[in-house]
């Protein structure tokens, strides 16, 4: 499962200006897909699923592949209920094991009815974690809205904890 993700997570790369195509330090892809969709199964029951309306793959010394028009990632249940929605404008490769979706980063916890927003986020693969080291802003499902300096959570984004909370805070909570 990790692995298939995996591909989705990609080497940074930027646009050429003559040409338009991507490029991957002074190299351009092998291979390129469009509207590219990776269903994610175990038994027959989906774990995840992966959109990204472009897919390129680079083969230098290691490959990488890149997403550079975002990617949406579904995560669900054991039992096959939806559980989150990751959408994203950018991700890439960090190293073998480690993977970062950038600019715009929206979590949708779908069961609780909470929106985690920041700016990047990283996976990583060996832990099966999802973290965050930059400003994160929650909007709980009651309305609230609160702020951390940072996020983690499991890579379903069934549990999660924001570090340093704070803003409105429900007493109920606690």
């Amino acid at each position: 499962m990790a692995l298939c993700l995996m591909m989705f997570f990609v080497s940074c790369n930027h646009k050429d200006k003559n040409t338009g195509l991507l490029e991957y330090k002074g190299k351009f892809p092998d291979e390129s897909a469009e509207n590219m969709e990776l269903i994610v199964s175990d038994s027959g029951v989906v774990s995840f699923v992966v959109r990204a309306p472009m897919f390129n793959t680079y083969r230098t010394d290691s490959t990488y592949t890149d997403c550079p028009e975002g990617i949406t990632a579904i995560s669900y249940t054991e039992y096959g209920r939806m559980q989150a929605i990751l959408t994203a404008k950018y991700a890439c490769n960090i190293n073998n094991n480690m993977y970062k979706a950038s600019d715009n980063v929206v979590i949708v916890d779908v069961i609780k009815g909470d929106t985690l927003e920041t700016e990047e986020i990283i996976w990583d693969q060996r832990k099966r974690i999802i973290f965050s080291k930059e400003l994160v802003k929650q909007k709980k499902a009651d309305g609230s809205v609160n702020y951390g300096d940072g996020f983690e959570a499991d890579e379903r984004f069934s549990k999660y904890t924001i570090f340093h909370p704070h803003g409105e805070m429900v007493a109920i909570d606690f």
